[in-house]
């Protein structure tokens, strides 16, 4: 890697104050404690004092003397002068004149243990620590500069020049690199690397290498797609590298080279020296080999599904095409039967007058064609599917040959009816007698075991055990062993000595005993007391009343009326709107990036650092042409070498990628919290999640159908976390509309920002016992909006305990046995969760994508009722609290309004055809939205104190319901210019606009 990989601005930042400290910060660094008082005060005159108090705090804080120990925040002046009772802080401007801070500095080395860095002990200390960081983890080099100047200060270690720690991470990072790429290439033989090298060859008859094939992942669903799919896992098994031990080397680090030899060009690996090179492609194989199969499973469950839509689609147009004949036979029976029910007809010559009424054989066709045509009711089109046989038969015979599945204890039926149709593919004669029926429901029997058939159909077994194997597979019954997405997440879990070890310590994080009977002890007692506080306020809640509806008594209530606007609210937001600057968005970018930096956490996807010029201009960009949805030819400037067309398509493929934009993205969150005014609006820890639904009109696998959103198209959700500051801290790209409350704990356990969000407020799609549940054992609080209440179940503890007028409502009882029994695996799956060891979306998918949920999901769901109950009686009890998820969620959508206005190009329309390049664009769509809702809050705040400056009375009340998701003032479209004024570069704000200034 270059040995410079600092930024300019990094550089200048190294060793001095950037900003004002922190009060946490001032109070950690800056407190002298009675030692320190009696060293400051054999200074004599106050300011040597001061000076000396200054560079005592300063050499704390930094880890450095500063050349001009006067050259510090004027806060932290302050401060330290106001602990020494020095009134006249302006004496500090003496200190310097004379050299008297350089033995205040040598004796502060002395007294409080310095060293310098050049000791061999301390370099030795900080190259073994750099080493080990740097070997286990895969942080880029900018991230193992911070972490050592941290590890220095915290070690009394005096900071070397900036370029001297420089090319000690450099030579460190290299060398660990080295390593890596040693010990990897090592692992394969001769034979095992000559076939990973054919990876980088182009195949006769080809017009790509092997490598750029295997890459692709499939984009149709159909049954050569799926083929196509598994000749893919085929290939990078025949690598022959997929058993080989990696296990000594960190699993980070493979990532990363994993995710390099993804990106990089065959040519640009053919060129490696022989060890990096194979060493990357081993890394690619072995990552890949998981990815393929992921892939090839995702693509059978899409296939299988849509053969199940198109059956059933087949069902409904044949129902509606024999609807006519089944009336009319339904009518000739009708007129027979008022035959026989007639009692002035005599029983004897009931045949004779019914035969007259409606001939015998009319009666008979009658009666077939109502057996013909009627359904029973557990009927799911299974005949319409049995139908598709055929087009399974494409794809059969690969899938039993290529995916070897295992099971759980409850999915072992599956797998014996798997290998029995295995077995079958090497038969000429095949015998269905053996075939084990174990996995068959009533709904399929019938056509299985057609009476009066000597054994069991193949083709109704064939699609059975297909339709099966999806719901177990879904489950996690069934799983494909050691792959990330249909692995099975339970061996994830916590479990044994590790386990053992973990509990206290887990309990004590989240509060728990673990023992069940004091939570459920104390869980009884919050319900009760939320039932009798409900029940006595329920006389005087106009909001709610018991109805009856079918002889049952639910309840109902009153929606929110709209929140009026005070005139002094309407008034405050037309003075700010009118005093925001117009600005095209290329400017509002590079203008947060000079106040926040955030470009500077794209790193290149090889971990060097790429040093070209004007990098910020091409990243901001390139976030503008995607998050726009224009590609990159409106912004290409031939002129200015940092928008040329070469070097947008080279930071694109390089720069762009889910980590560094979560890395921006959580720059631009941390930076909002630090704004009094954003402060105003929320603290953080409340936040929504909600859905924006974008049509994906090209041929891809990862998308899915819905005709409310999406039409005859198919589509993804963008399903995105917003804070009560109105920034979006996490997303996740869905395919199609998946239930919601699949992936609602990956933004409170996966986000990378300083947030801390307690609550999550969501619409009713993500509500679930089982999500109230897991929210509860992590120590979260879910509050969804509730569409009907009516429909909800009360669930209770005591069934003798008397609630007044909500007896009626409360009949459901919790099953706390099942709580108690299962506490053990409730606290694991809980420690699992808080610890990392399992993904949430992963574990939830388990728990829900299923119509028999295991016992744990059962227990979860269980322990969930009660929290859910608590919720429900809060929410219809206090209308505060009902307003404040509603306000919430309206943020959500205000943010949602701005996404779709920046997301312009090509209708709107998402044009990705993989995962990777959807949450890439979509992330770079959060990013810039993000940037906008920063760069409207610095604004609004220099607006508001403007007014105020003016002499208007400003009610905090106002300020609170103000929103920065706004965009009448920024042009999205028609100009593209990457130009800043020095000022604005430098940090500060550019004029406001004058309120008289006509609008465009």
């Amino acid at each position: 890697m270059p040995v410079e990989f600092l930024t300019e601005d990094q550089q200048r930042r190294y060793g001095c104050y950037t900003e004002e400290p922190s009060p946490l910060q001032l109070a950690r660094y800056f407190h002298f404690d009675d030692r320190d008082q009696q060293l400051i005060a054999q200074r004599q005159t106050a300011h040597t004092r001061l000076g000396f108090a200054v560079q005592l705090g300063t050499v704390r804080f930094l880890g450095t003397f500063l050349p001009d120990p006067t050259e510090v925040p004027a806060s932290v002046v302050t401060y330290v002068a106001t602990q020494l009772g020095i009134r006249d802080t302006t004496c500090l401007t003496q200190y310097h004149i004379r050299d008297t801070h350089w033995d205040h500095a040598t004796q502060i080395r002395r007294v409080y243990g310095y060293h310098e860095f050049h000791e061999p002990r301390e370099v030795f200390h900080l190259v073994r620590w750099l080493y080990t960081r740097a070997w286990l983890s895969a942080e880029r080099p900018s991230v193992l500069f911070d972490l050592a100047t941290a590890q220095l200060v915290a070690r009394k270690v005096l900071l070397p020049g900036v370029t001297t720690l420089e090319r000690l991470v450099a030579r460190v990072r290299d060398r660990t690199a080295e390593r890596l790429w040693r010990l990897l290439a090592q692992v394969p033989n001769t034979e095992q690397q000559a076939k990973l090298d054919t990876l980088l060859h182009v195949p006769e008859g080809a017009r790509s290498s092997l490598l750029e094939q295997l890459r692709r992942a499939p984009v149709r669903v159909s049954g050569p797609a799926l083929v196509t799919a598994l000749q893919r896992v085929d290939a990078l098994r025949d690598l022959g590298v997929g058993e080989l031990s990696l296990e000594h080397l960190p699993p980070h680090r493979l990532y990363a080279l994993a995710r390099y030899g993804a990106a990089a060009r065959a040519q640009a690996l053919a060129r490696m020296p022989t060890a990096r090179r194979i060493a990357t492609l081993l890394a690619f194989a072995r990552a890949f080999e998981s990815i393929a199969m992921d892939d090839a499973v995702d693509l059978l469950d899409l296939l299988i599904s849509d053969l199940v839509r198109a059956a059933h689609h087949t069902g409904e147009q044949e129902r509606l095409r024999t609807l006519r004949d089944l009336d009319a036979a339904a009518l000739q029976l009708w007129d027979a039967l008022q035959v026989l029910l007639d009692e002035r007809v005599d029983t004897g010559a009931i045949r004779t007058t019914t035969f007259a009424h409606v001939p015998r054989e009319r009666l008979l066709e009658a009666g077939t064609q109502v057996v013909t045509l009627t359904r029973p009711p557990d009927d799911h089109y299974y005949p319409e599917l049995i139908e598709r046989y055929h087009s399974v038969r494409r794809f059969f015979p690969a899938l039993l040959r290529t995916v070897a599945f295992q099971g759980t204890p409850a999915g072992q039926p599956m797998l014996k009816a798997w290998e029995f149709l295995r077995q079958l593919e090497s038969q000429r004669h095949p015998d269905m007698q053996p075939a084990p029926l174990d996995i068959v429901p009533g709904a399929w029997r019938r056509l299985v075991r057609p009476p009066h058939e000597p054994g069991p159909d193949r083709r109704a077994y064939t699609l059975c055990a297909l339709e099966r194997l999806q719901d177990h597979l879904r489950r996690r019954d069934v799983f494909v062993p050691r792959r990330a997405h249909w692995g099975d997440p339970r061996i994830k879990l916590l479990q044994g000595e590790r386990w053992d070890a973990l509990r206290p310590q887990v309990c004590r994080a989240l509060g728990h005993s673990e023992t069940p009977e004091p939570a459920l002890h104390t869980l009884a007692q919050h319900l009760d007391e939320a039932y009798r506080r409900t029940a006595a306020n329920f006389s005087t809640n106009a909001a709610v009343r018991v109805e009856s509806v079918n002889g049952r008594d639910t309840l109902t209530l009153t929606g929110l009326d709209k929140l009026d606007e005070p005139p002094s609210l309407r008034t405050l937001r037309e003075q700010v709107l009118a005093l925001l600057p117009r600005i095209d968005l290329p400017e509002l970018l590079l203008e947060i990036h000079a106040r926040t930096g955030f470009a500077h956490e794209f790193g290149h996807i090889s971990d060097g650092a790429a040093r070209v010029a004007d990098l910020p201009t091409s990243l901001c960009a390139v976030l503008l042409a995607e998050a726009c949805n224009i590609g990159l030819e409106p912004v290409v400037r031939a002129d200015m070498p940092a928008l040329t067309r070469g070097r947008l398509s080279w930071v694109q493929q390089n720069y762009i990628r889910a980590e560094t934009l979560t890395r921006a993205n959580a720059c631009l969150v941390d930076t909002q919290t630090t704004l009094a005014l954003a402060q105003a609006w929320g603290g953080g820890e409340v936040a929504s999640a909600d859905g924006l639904r974008f049509v994906v009109p090209v041929r891809t696998i990862n998308a899915g159908p819905n005709r409310k959103y999406f039409n005859a198209e198919s589509g993804v959700t963008y399903y995105n976390f917003t804070s009560d500051q109105f920034t979006g801290f996490h997303a996740i790209v869905i395919p199609g509309t998946l239930r919601d409350s699949m992936f609602i704990l990956d933004g409170l356990l996966e986000h990378q920002t300083r947030l801390r969000p307690l609550e999550i407020m969501t619409d009713t799609a993500g509500v679930s016992d089982v999500v109230f549940g897991l929210f509860w054992l992590l120590g979260y609080q879910f509050s969804p909006r509730l569409a009907d209440i009516g429909e909800a179940r009360f669930w209770r503890l005591d069934p003798k305990a008397d609630y007044g007028v909500l007896n009626t409502i409360a009949r459901s009882r919790v099953n706390t046995k099942l709580i108690a029994r299962h506490w053990e695996d409730l606290l694991r799956v809980a420690g699992s969760l808080q610890q990392g060891t399992v993904s949430a979306s992963e574990l939830m998918r388990s728990l829900l994508r299923s119509k028999r949920p295991s016992a744990l999901a059962r227990a979860i769901g269980a322990l969930g009722r009660i929290p859910r109950t608590l919720y429900m009686l809060a929410y219809i009890d206090d209308e505060h609290y009902r307003r404040r998820i509603l306000t919430q969620l309206n943020r959500g959508e205000a943010r949602h309004s701005v996404a779709r206005a920046v997301f312009h190009g090509q209708r709107g329309e998402l044009r990705q055809r993989y995962r990777e390049g959807q949450e890439d664009q979509l992330g770079a769509l959060g990013l810039v939205v993000n940037a906008i809702v920063l760069w409207n809050t610095l604004y609004m705040e220099a607006a508001l104190k403007h007014l105020q400056q003016e002499g208007l009375d400003v009610a905090a009340a106002d300020v609170a319901r103000l929103s920065p998701l706004l965009h009448r003032h920024i042009n999205f479209q028609g100009r593209y210019a990457f130009a800043l004024s020095e000022a604005v570069a430098q940090g500060a704000l550019r004029p406001l606009r004058s309120p008289h200034e006509q609008e465009e």
